[in-house]
């Protein structure tokens, strides 16, 4: 079989330098020159030109750009430092220039085909109140043969690691897909007593059994043998890039799953833009244009994390049902009794449902009651509970408030 990633980078080399060639066209044919009539026509060609350059995709992180926050009232500076660094992530602190100590928060960042920047505004929200840390998943494309494999337990011992470096008395927010690998961090680190397991543990809108009201996601997931994946979704890197001949999950092909879900509404943004462009509705158009150059920043993920999280997670329900392993020995949730839970979920979320995530709480039996809480969203689907207006303002005090009651 043709190796689909080549046949992409065939593709992204011809048409890239097309879509370069209308990003730097359009200003010029939207331009009205002086004493010169505007032209309707000129106005419909820049905006075909810029919509069409809108649509390349790109494989570099883009910037966080959060440079300061309010806090208390007043604007504080905030600069990144890199605390940890592996292969694969880098363990990245938004430090404020202030003097005020607050909670530790390791927000940790789906590895699903999008950067950690998806989570800029969770991280402009939590910066208010915290010291905020994330996981910085590092392009799988980009990492060499040399550095090895890298599956759920690599993943899981990466979270263990960073709370280790953070220290005692950190707090661990999950969005989607990492919640599995946040409570079996907790879990494993709990059955050791490790003195830096989390004070606090919340899990957002995540997979974590999925036989509960499953979604389009979970049924894909279940149609067809892990063979199956392996052979038509899993593809090798490119030489031209610096993991060249690893087994990868594209993030191109994630990206085409996710917007097939609601195509269109997808076909809706891109016609609406080219309607905002001409019509001079300048902040609308930016609005469109900032979104999808997020979302349009793909990143490739292990072959062998997606394999596995396909399997154990979607196909196995190993962790429901109290099958999940890690490093070869099995994984005791209830042996997580000080780590306080959180869980959240989104009315009308299309990618885990309402149920998935609460089951957290059944599965950590051990956690004494007044250290448990669940709230569900109403109005919002998947990414509106981590970012957006009902994450800021009705989602986050919650948050803000179980994370300051179990702080101390």
């Amino acid at each position: 079989m043709t190796n689909i990633y080549q046949a992409y980078q065939q593709y992204a080399d011809a048409t890239d330098p097309l879509r370069a060639s209308a990003r730097a066209a359009a200003p010029f044919l939207g331009h009205t020159w002086p004493g010169l009539p505007s032209s309707p026509m000129l106005r419909k060609m820049a905006a075909a030109y810029e919509v069409f350059a809108r649509t390349q995709l790109t494989h570099v992180r883009p910037p966080f750009d959060i440079d300061s926050v309010q806090d208390g009232g007043r604007t504080v500076a905030v600069r990144e430092e890199i605390i940890d660094r592996t292969p694969f992530c880098t363990l990245l602190r938004f430090r404020k220039e202030t003097a005020a100590e607050q909670p530790a928060v390791l927000l940790v960042a789906p590895m699903s085909g999008h950067f950690a920047t998806l989570l800029r505004g969770t991280v402009k929200t939590l910066l208010r109140d915290h010291d905020v840390y994330i996981t910085d998943w590092h392009n799988a494309r980009d990492i060499a043969l040399e550095h090895g494999r890298f599956g759920l337990d690599e993943y899981v011992g990466h979270l263990i690691r960073f709370l280790q470096v953070i220290g005692p008395g950190a707090h661990i927010v999950a969005v989607c897909q990492p919640t599995v690998a946040a409570i079996t961090a907790a879990a494993v680190m709990a059955d050791g007593d490790d003195p830096a397991q989390p004070r606090t543990m919340t899990l957002m809108a995540g997979p974590l059994d999925t036989r509960i009201n499953p979604t389009t996601v979970n049924e894909l997931a279940k149609s067809k043998p892990i063979e199956w994946f392996e052979k038509n979704l899993v593809s090798t890197v490119p030489a031209r890039h610096p993991g060249g001949g690893r087994k990868v999950y594209p993030g191109f092909m994630q990206l085409a799953a996710f917007m097939n879900m609601n195509l269109n509404r997808h076909v809706d943004a891109f016609r609406n833009l080219y309607t905002y462009l001409i019509e001079d509705q300048h902040e609308k158009a930016e609005a469109i244009k900032v979104f999808y150059e997020e979302y349009f920043a793909m990143s490739d993920l292990p072959a062998e994390f997606y394999l596995e999280t396909v399997r154990v997670v979607f196909q196995e329900h190993a962790l429901p049902l109290g099958l999940l392993q890690f490093q070869g020995r099995p994984v005791n949730l209830k042996a997580i009794r000080r780590t306080a839970l959180f869980t959240v979920e989104g009315e009308k979320d299309d990618i885990c449902a309402v149920g998935q995530t609460v089951a957290a709480q059944d599965m950590c039996s051990s956690i004494r009651p007044y250290m448990r809480l669940h709230h569900v969203q109403t109005a919002v689907g998947h990414y509106g509970v981590f970012n957006g207006r009902r994450w800021e303002n009705e989602i986050y005090p919650r948050l803000r408030d179980f994370i300051n009651m179990h702080h101390r």
